[in-house]
């Protein structure tokens, strides 16, 4: 048995060490029932169960959330509209996000999966000093998609680019 103080009281029996429990108003909590004999401490276990849930919140509050944007394009897109769209993948990059990338083929654009695929290359080519490919192109009925993640320098890439400039 273990008292609150985390001290060894040493072996007691089960009615010795619930009378002291009692009288000390604190429960008897089995921590190792597989031990010969088993382990038993002294606590306020809703004291401990708060300070757990309390530490699990605390955890939560560290943690990052990833959050994964969707860029759409179609084959036919106009340098501009690529433009665009690219500019809005490497700011989600930037942000910390990561990017699928998909291409949507309708009708007898199916036919020709060869431009989207293209078009994936050309999107990761464009973003190689922000990003890294997750999952290389892979065509799924009439999508073919991408999924890109951000570099750990991802910032630093781009205001290098600007120094330089």
């Amino acid at each position: 048995m273990i008292d609150e103080n985390r001290q060894q009281i040493g072996i007691v029996p089960i009615e010795k060490a619930l009378t002291i429990a009692r009288e000390k108003g604190l429960d008897l909590v089995e921590i190792a029932p597989q031990a010969n004999p088993p382990v038993c401490r002294l606590m306020n276990y809703q004291k401990y169960l708060y300070e757990l849930t309390k530490k699990e919140k605390e955890d939560r509050k560290h943690q990052k959330n990833i959050v994964v944007k969707e860029i759409k394009f179609r084959p036919k897109i106009s340098s501009h509209d690529f433009q665009f769209k690219l500019k809005h993948i490497i700011n989600f990059l930037e942000e910390g996000n990561k990017v699928k990338v998909s291409v949507l083929f309708r009708g007898r654009e199916r036919i020709r999966p060869e431009l989207g695929k293209q078009l994936i290359e050309r999107v990761i080519e464009e973003t190689k000093d922000f990003a890294s490919v997750e999952v290389p192109p892979k065509l799924e009925s009439s999508y073919l998609y991408t999924m890109l993640m951000p570099k750990k320098g991802g910032k630093d890439a781009k205001t290098q680019d600007t120094q330089r400039s």
